[in-house]
């Protein structure tokens, strides 16, 4: 039976999403959870795929993957207690035996957490809609020989959780488009003129855009047409994020004590 997982993982330990040999990544933490489980003999033999690659320290909570197994109550029922802390499964389908996770991807969406709130944000979002189309992205990313064209469904920015986020959905996105794409809507938010993302859009000649820092990155969806059915996550994961949470909130609250004896800027 073919099996398709919804993923979510923190990506801050791991090197990125693609199994490497001497690296620790979310494949291969998941391919080694399903090897102790014997859900298949050989990775390759059981078609395992994930819908996309993501890079060193970036997030996810709509990956999806998928293989073939003879075991599929095992894997439904004992994946989570496999995996790592930091990555962790949220639902599962059966899916057809051809079924390939990355090519039957209709669309994806990406999400962009600003690390501070730009003094512009009206500005930001109408630039962002800008993005809405097909155009030629070669000014926002690496091509490495593909088609710099892409298809954005929808683009906008958001507040949410105290934090302004860019929210992007296309049929597919090349390396490093969306971190590129919040890197010109940052220097949109600081003064720059909104009509910058059409000379990039049109290929007019601009200085290099460095992608946005992957920390902020999170893999917010993969649309593959999969009517899921929840699994709930170990509590292992809860805790783990919950002590990264608490972790992070003291040291503001440290940060901002040590912040009263700067002297005034």
């Amino acid at each position: 039976m073919r099996l398709a997982f919804r993923v979510s993982y923190l990506g801050s330990r791991f090197f990125g999403s693609q199994m490497q040999v001497s690296e620790r990544t979310v494949e291969g933490e998941f391919v080694a959870a399903c090897e102790r489980l014997s859900l298949f003999p050989d990775w390759r033999e059981a078609g395992f795929l994930f819908a996309g690659r993501t890079d060193r320290g970036v997030h996810a909570i709509g990956q999806v993957a998928a293989f073939s197994t003879d075991a599929p109550e095992r894997a439904i029922t004992a994946l989570n207690l496999q995996l790592p802390p930091d990555c962790w499964c949220t639902a599962y389908a059966e899916v057809p035996p051809a079924f390939h996770p990355r090519y039957d991807a209709k669309k994806r969406t990406y999400r962009y957490f600003f690390s501070s709130a730009p003094p512009r944000i009206e500005e930001m979002a109408r630039a962002a809609a800008r993005f809405i189309g097909n155009h030629n992205f070669s000014s926002f990313a690496r091509m490495d020989g593909r088609s710099p064209f892409r298809t954005v469904y929808s683009a906008q920015v958001l507040e949410e959780g105290g934090f302004v986020c860019l929210e992007v959905t296309a049929e597919s996105f090349l390396w490093h488009q969306v971190r590129c794409m919040a890197t010109a809507l940052l220097r949109i938010g600081e003064g720059e003129e909104e009509d910058l993302i059409d000379r990039l859009l049109t290929g007019e000649p601009e200085k290099a855009l460095s992608p946005a820092p992957a920390e902020g990155l999170v893999l917010w969806d993969t649309d593959c047409g999969i009517c899921w059915k929840p699994i709930i996550a170990r509590e292992r994961s809860a805790r783990f994020i919950n002590d990264l949470v608490r972790h992070h909130s003291l040291m503001g609250t440290v940060c901002q004590t040590l912040q009263q004896g700067l002297p005034p800027s």
